[in-house]
């Protein structure tokens, strides 16, 4: 789809403006300010990845690539830091926080160049391999934690230090005689690039993201087909087999899927839909569309879970997503979310705002225990009970991944227009807005997700006319709408919103009511792995079972009968799992009868069924209690 500009329609209100106490997820960023933070800095420390910027460490040759790009992970949870100071002051991380930018700055090399492996360990193989060796996408997670870092202390040092390794590679890489073709293998820079160009307004440094992103795939002959002969390697030995694991198969505007690893996918789109609004590139967001489709219609788990396989960390086929294999990586859910977050603002199209909800509910928040000090880094849809979360990693870029959006999530409330005002997600919060240069004052009441009833109340210093839009999730079939009590005929607008168009007086009072019943969900025919299947969802909440609400039964013999999804009952219990809504309903489990354990198969009709009452929670929150199974999806009778 080829539009005739590119340019954003909407623009987003940024978290400092929005204030949570929504009773799902201000609980959790609160653990994430008290626990998870504080964790995350402490393993950090433990595990070598601050220290190491003191550039005292000796590490062999080869390393494990997890060294290599190891500054990522301390760059990450100084951006996840740098967020919380804004929000929530605090002396004792701020001064944590400066102790760690000045360790990062203390590393930086006279010619701006700032890596601390090839500072230290293979100085002489300094961006030598960009395919493999991560120098980029260290790059680029150090600009997104300078630019966080300014915004939170107003301190340009960490600014001034990114700016001055930007240079360097914009120096390096480029177009021009003397300069290399090269691009990262790990994409991440291509969007921070952007960023920091919006911090320091040096327009240097969006023209490095256009050209890193174009450059990309090109052919005859291939870069990374240069840098390998130059290494004394054979590019045909590639140890991945194909250049489609770092989406470097064509150029940008030739891709029709996304293949390859999922996270670097997803950063690379995200990088390439900040170009299309910045050059008004048609062609650019056309390519998101097209991927988008093949990523949302073919190869996206319920949950919002990406990248089935393990072995590339990424896409295999369309239609492959077996549940209990899933790798669906914490990292890639997160990318997935700020990928749909830019689209978004093109023309507020519900369509990615679904896909940001249906992620933030299930397999993002899923990537990090309720407690805050143990994580997913993959994130299957079925286990036999051997799967837990773990209080760190060898590659521990999950976490605070993780944590930096926590401790930002109301950046993804609402956006503006010049003619309204745009609510996306109906956590409970209080918002300060700007429309038509006046400002609107929110007070968004809900107990969302578990329930459908949302009162949003506004304060303006003076009457003012504009559209206020009302995003009806996919998932909703059936709404009301009220302002002041009276109801309003609504129709949706075909991208998911209502526009309620009137002139808005302070004490205006407007209330949503989203219907949110049981609902059986079915996979595409094509899904092989889960026919003769259905999954459960109240709501953006994907439901599952585990062993520990279900007696013991062996959860792949639990049997729904679809005619009965919609009569399962809804208890909101405040005392389980932070605060959750349990389904309780009836079903059938495959019994034994019959068989002895030296029968492994029969020729005969096999054992019946008998009655249960299964229990389903929420899958993000799963794994919380004692250990056993889970499943999402379930046999249908």
């Amino acid at each position: 789809m080829t539009t005739e500009t590119a340019k954003r329609q909407l623009t987003p209100v940024p978290f400092t403006h929005v204030t949570l106490d929504d009773p799902f997820w201000a609980p959790r960023q609160e653990i994430n300010r008290r626990v998870s933070i504080p964790h995350m800095y402490q393993m950090l420390i433990d595990t070598g990845r601050i220290g190491a910027f003191d550039l005292a460490f000796k590490r062999p040759v080869p390393s494990s690539i997890v060294h290599i790009f190891g500054d990522s992970d301390p760059a990450k949870w100084l951006e996840a830091a740098s967020y919380s100071l804004i929000t929530h002051p605090n002396p004792e991380l701020a001064a944590v926080v400066d102790q760690v930018v000045d360790k990062i700055i203390s590393a930086q090399q006279p010619d701006g160049y700032l890596n601390t492996h090839f500072t230290v360990t293979q100085p002489e193989m300094r961006w030598k391999n960009l395919r493999d060796w991560h120098e980029m996408y260290c790059a680029g997670h150090l600009m997104e934690a300078a630019v966080a870092h300014h915004q939170a202390t107003g301190d340009p040092k960490l600014l001034n230090a990114l700016a001055r390794y930007a240079d360097h590679i914009d120096a390096r890489f480029g177009p021009n005689p003397g300069q290399y073709r090269g691009y990262g293998g790990h994409p991440e820079i291509e969007l921070a690039l952007v960023r920091l160009y919006h911090a320091t307004g040096e327009e240097r440094y969006l023209a490095l993201s256009k050209y890193l992103v174009e450059e990309r795939g090109q052919q005859d002959p291939h870069y990374y087909d240069i840098e390998a002969v130059e290494r004394g390697e054979d590019p045909r030995k590639f140890w991945a087999r194909t250049y489609e694991y770092c989406q470097a198969h064509a150029p940008i505007r030739e891709h029709d899927k996304v293949v390859g690893h999922a996270v670097r996918a997803m950063y690379l789109m995200s990088g390439v839909a900040d170009l299309a609004h910045e050059y008004d590139d048609p062609t650019l967001l056309a390519v998101c569309e097209r991927l988008w489709e093949n990523l949302v219609y073919q190869r996206m788990y319920l949950t919002g879970g990406i990248g089935p396989s393990r072995h590339n960390e990424g896409f295999t086929t369309d239609y492959d997503l077996p549940d209990e294999t899933a790798y669906a990586e914490t990292c890639a859910s997160i990318s997935l979310i700020m990928w749909n977050y830019r689209l978004l603002q093109f023309a507020g199209d519900g369509k990615y705002a679904d896909i940001i909800e249906q992620t933030l509910y299930n397999g993002f928040i899923s990537g990090v225990s309720l407690a805050g000090d143990s994580f997913f880094y993959v994130n299957p849809l079925a286990s036999d009970s051997s799967h837990h979360r773990t209080p760190w990693f060898e590659c521990p870029c999950c976490p605070p991944n993780v944590g930096r959006i926590l401790a930002s999530l109301g950046n993804y409330l609402y956006s503006t227009s010049h003619d309204g005002l745009w609510l996306h997600f109906y956590a409970q919060n209080s918002a300060s807005v700007t429309v038509g240069e006046q400002p609107v004052q929110v007070r968004l009441t809900s107990n969302y997700p578990w329930d459908g009833a949302i009162k949003l109340a506004l304060t303006l210093d003076v009457a003012q006319s504009f559209a206020l839009n009302l995003r009806i999730p996919g998932w909703c079939d059936e709404w009301s709408v009220k302002v002041n009590g009276e109801i309003v005929a609504t129709t949706p607008s075909g991208k998911g919103y209502v526009a309620i168009t009137r002139t808005w007086e302070s004490g205006d009072v407007v209330d949503l009511d989203l219907a949110m019943p049981v609902q059986a969900v079915y996979a595409n025919p094509n899904v092989r792995q889960m026919q003769g299947r259905l999954a459960l969802q109240r709501g953006p909440v994907v439901y599952c079972a585990e062993g520990v609400d279900n007696g013991g039964i062996g959860l792949d013999r639990v049997t729904l009968d679809p005619a009965q999804v919609a009569g399962f009952t809804v208890e909101y219990r405040p005392e389980l799992l932070g605060g959750v809504a349990v389904l309780r309903g009836s079903a059938q489990a495959i019994t034994e009868d019959g068989w002895d354990d030296h029968t492994l198969y029969r020729r005969n009709a096999p054992s019946g069924t008998t009655a249960m009452e299964v229990v389903a929670v929420p899958y993000a929150t799963w794994d919380n209690r004692e250990p056993g199974e889970m499943r999402v999806w379930f046999r249908t009778a």
